[in-house]
């Protein structure tokens, strides 16, 4: 009876059932995009092209989306969670940039929930248009192996609960005779 012993193939799912290979680019790219916050710059520019109610979304999404990634930085410095070992593996080789911060939370998912949430908030039809956007950003910082799955759903938290913050005060500011 031969002896089991660890299996090297690398094109498999993990043990949280998603493949080890290479992604395909657009899951990168997106990734990419997200960096820094850059997508949602760009979503919040394509909202506010006319004035109204998708203006007003757009800003409250940047402000949420900023408080968002600096919470979730400052989270970060603190928690000094290390990164799925998986330096080696086609997915993560497969990122333009390496991370090197601490994994928890995802400020990619901070970010990405904090801006959609502020939005939907805002307007409801359009949140729910970008929301599909938001989780595509969620799920290719798990499929490249940047972060582990409870670093994502806490980042989805805290971004939910810093964007619904955010807009609460806003528009108590924005209300008039208030």
């Amino acid at each position: 009876m031969p002896t089991e012993s660890p299996s090297t193939e690398r094109d498999g799912p993990d043990e949280n059932d998603l493949p080890v290979t290479r992604p395909a680019w657009p899951v990168t790219a997106l990734s990419a995009a997200a960096q820094g916050g850059v997508l949602w710059v760009f979503v919040a520019g394509v909202l506010a092209w006319r004035p109204g109610p998708r203006r007003r979304a757009a800003g409250r999404g940047l402000v949420a989306g900023v408080a968002g990634m600096a919470f979730g930085h400052g989270v970060k410095a603190v928690v000094r969670r290390p990164r799925p070992p998986a330096q080696e593996l086609p997915a993560r080789r497969a990122l333009l940039e390496q991370p090197k911060s601490s994994a928890f939370p995802s400020t990619h998912a901070t970010t990405a929930a904090a801006f959609t949430v502020a939005v939907a908030l805002t307007a409801p039809a359009t949140g729910a248009a970008i929301a599909p956007l938001a989780a595509a950003v969620c799920y290719s910082r798990l499929r490249t192996r940047a972060h582990w799955p409870t670093d994502v759903y806490g980042g989805v938290a805290l971004g939910a609960a810093v964007g619904g913050i955010v807009h609460r005060r806003l528009r108590r500011g924005s209300t008039p005779g208030r």
